[in-house]
């Protein structure tokens, strides 16, 4: 009677914990703008096809799903990843109830939505969702191959491999892990002396045939890019941070429950109690090591995800020996971590929240100001003759413009970020991709750029690389999401190349004060800035936006000149600013400057956060 209790407790705390994270996650994914990764697979969704330079088809598919029940609706694009993610913890209870107990079973599903990368999963419209249900329903069907084969689980697992076949090439580890465990035991070799296996198998191959075919089209640009390109493929320290964000995100005691569950269920009598074990151990143990090696500029802290929810399962039996205060401990320590993620979520839907953090290494640069800058550009049209065109300075902005603009069509430069996430191969597949602005003819043209998309120390060597696309740059109209985090550079540019020599945007840097500094109510503010091809003729001090000061300018400082060896800003060496703030009451304040070209430019350049005494 307790144990049936027990389960009827654990079934209902699941039920209640179930609908509590789905309500906050469908409201939270309403209001949360599109990541940049989400506006390219919409993008993909309007150009349908069986593969892409990234990815397999499926993303794409069904953003296309979710975009055709609302065209243009953030919560519409997603509701398909929302719906398969909140799936996925049903299929864990159920798995768990039949390998093992009922309350062991809803204990698991609970625990996979506190997991916080399993809690949230579907929150955004990407890969993951797909993947993951791919591999719960091949470790459900590697589960009961093991006890027998036929029809209906040579299906379920047929299912499982055409999933993850047509979402992501990371599938092939699952596929690798599973193989090894059914050999490792020996029901699971029994198993695949099966003709019913291997007929899954067979179907679930035919799901790499267009990743394949577009491979084979395309000179193996998307292998490249996944197995090459984005690998160093050298022994890096940065391994152990990376490892630390893998293991940290399935939180410290649940991380400690399922390392004992292994460490048990490897040595269990039960072989799906050591299924479950060997192939979540050897798919989490195979990403932390692959961090060493592999690609460490991406996100990849979710990649040992298909390995925690192998273990989860085993999880239960673990905390039942736990001490009370250890148990619940463990469980609060997931809703934790649960809680913060959907936090970093709920701030980054609210821009005063999210200009809050603009100052902090968190601060979700790129859900930032895509709906402010779509605004700005329908502004600028405006008042641009008729026919000018619009044309993105990467792939980032012609994606979350394109979206918000009902348009995937979007010209793009070329840009070093379109190689980087793979993405340069498809442009040029749709035609959108541009090195020079003649190949888009005499229109007159509005580009939109980005200073956030290249480390700072090349960020002078980007803007001569643009003269050299589009000419010598007009004074931009500059948009700077919250203190210029986010900051977005347009260009109003005629019909035709302008000549003359190279203009661009103005470059700046405080030496003091530091940013985040502690400072006095009056304080020394001192730089330097220059502006490519005409110069600076002064130097404004912003606090809170507002104009404080009017800097020295032009000060020697041959440092920078040394240092930014390619600028042609007549004034150098002079180049350097010196000003006093004084009188500012105690609290944060927003550090910024104004610079005023010889051109009759004006820019403001990023503020920094200084906290008065």
């Amino acid at each position: 009677m307790r144990e049936a209790n027990d389960a009827t407790a654990a079934r209902r705390g699941f039920i209640a914990l179930w609908l509590v994270v789905f309500a906050i996650k469908w409201v939270v994914a309403a209001r949360l703008p599109l990541f940049v990764d989400e506006a390219f697979y919409w993008q993909e969704s309007r150009h349908l096809a069986w593969a892409y330079s990234d990815l397999p088809g499926l993303s794409a598919w069904l953003a296309s799903i979710g975009d055709a029940i609302a065209p243009g609706n953030v919560l519409a694009l997603r509701l398909p990843f929302l719906l398969i993610g909140a799936a996925v913890p049903w299929l864990v209870a159920h798995m768990t109830i039949r390998e093992l107990d009922v309350r062991s079973g809803w204990l698991a599903g609970s625990l996979t939505l506190l997991l916080p990368l399993a809690g949230t999963l579907g929150l955004l419209a990407l890969p993951d969702a797909p993947l993951l249900l791919a591999s719960v329903l091949c470790l459900d069907a590697g589960l009961r191959l093991l006890r027998r084969v036929d029809a209906f689980v040579a299906g379920e697992l047929a299912l499982g491999l055409v999933i993850g076949g047509l979402t992501h090439y990371r599938f092939v580890a699952v596929i690798a892990v599973g193989l090894f465990a059914l050999l490792a035991l020996r029901e699971g070799r029994a198993a695949l002396r099966s003709p019913w296996t291997w007929a899954a198998v067979a179907i679930g191959a035919l799901a790499w045939l267009p990743l394949l075919l577009w491979n084979l089209q395309n000179a193996d640009a998307g292998l490249r890019f996944q197995l090459v390109d984005r690998h160093p493929w050298q022994f890096s320290g940065e391994g152990f941070r990376l490892g630390r964000m893998q293991l940290l995100l399935a939180t410290p005691l649940l991380l400690a429950a399922m390392t004992v569950a292994a460490w048990r269920g490897l040595r269990d009598a039960h072989a799906g109690v050591r299924d479950l074990a060997l192939s979540g151990a050897m798919i989490v143990l195979g990403f932390l090591a692959l961090g060493f090696f592999a690609d460490r500029e991406r996100a990849s802290f979710h990649w040992p995800l298909p390995g925690y929810i192998a273990l989860l399962p085993l999880v239960p039996a673990v905390l039942a020996r736990w001490h009370r205060g250890w148990r619940i401990a463990a469980w609060s320590f997931a809703a934790f971590g649960l809680a913060t993620v959907l936090a970093f979520y709920v701030v980054a839907s609210v821009p005063a929240l999210r200009e809050q953090t603009a100052s902090r290494n968190f601060h979700p640069t790129n859900f930032a100001g895509w709906d402010v800058l779509a605004r700005k550009v329908d502004d600028t049209l405006a008042t641009m003759p008729p026919g000018t065109q619009l044309l993105a300075g990467n792939f980032k902005i012609a994606a979350e413009l394109g979206f918000a603009r009902g348009d995937a069509d979007i010209a793009v430069l070329d840009h070093p970020l379109n190689h980087k996430h793979g993405r340069a191969p498809q442009l040029a597949l749709w035609g959108l991709a541009h090195d020079t602005r003649e190949s888009l003819g005499k229109v007159p043209l509005l580009l939109v750029a980005s200073s956030n998309d290249v480390d700072f120390r090349d960020l002078l060597a980007h803007y001569h690389r643009l003269c050299e696309q589009v000419g010598p740059l007009p004074p931009p109209r500059v948009l700077n999401i919250d203190h210029g985090r986010q900051r977005f550079l347009l260009f109003e540019l005629g019909a035709t190349r302008r000549d003359g020599p190279c203009t661009t945007p103005a470059m700046a840097f405080l030496d003091a004060p530091a940013s985040s500094a502690s400072v006095g109510d009056s304080f020394e503010v001192a730089g330097w800035a220059f502006k490519d091809g005409v110069g600076l003729r002064g130097v404004d001090v912003l606090v809170d936006g507002r104009v404080v000061a009017r800097a020295r300018y032009g000060e020697a400082n041959a440092g920078v000149a040394d240092f930014w060896r390619g600028s042609t800003d007549p004034n150098h060496p002079r180049v350097y600013f010196r000003s006093r703030v004084v009188d500012l009451s105690s609290g944060r304040h927003w550090l910024g400057l104004r610079l005023h070209g010889l051109d009759g430019s004006s820019e403001d350049w990023p503020a920094q956060l200084v906290v008065v005494r």
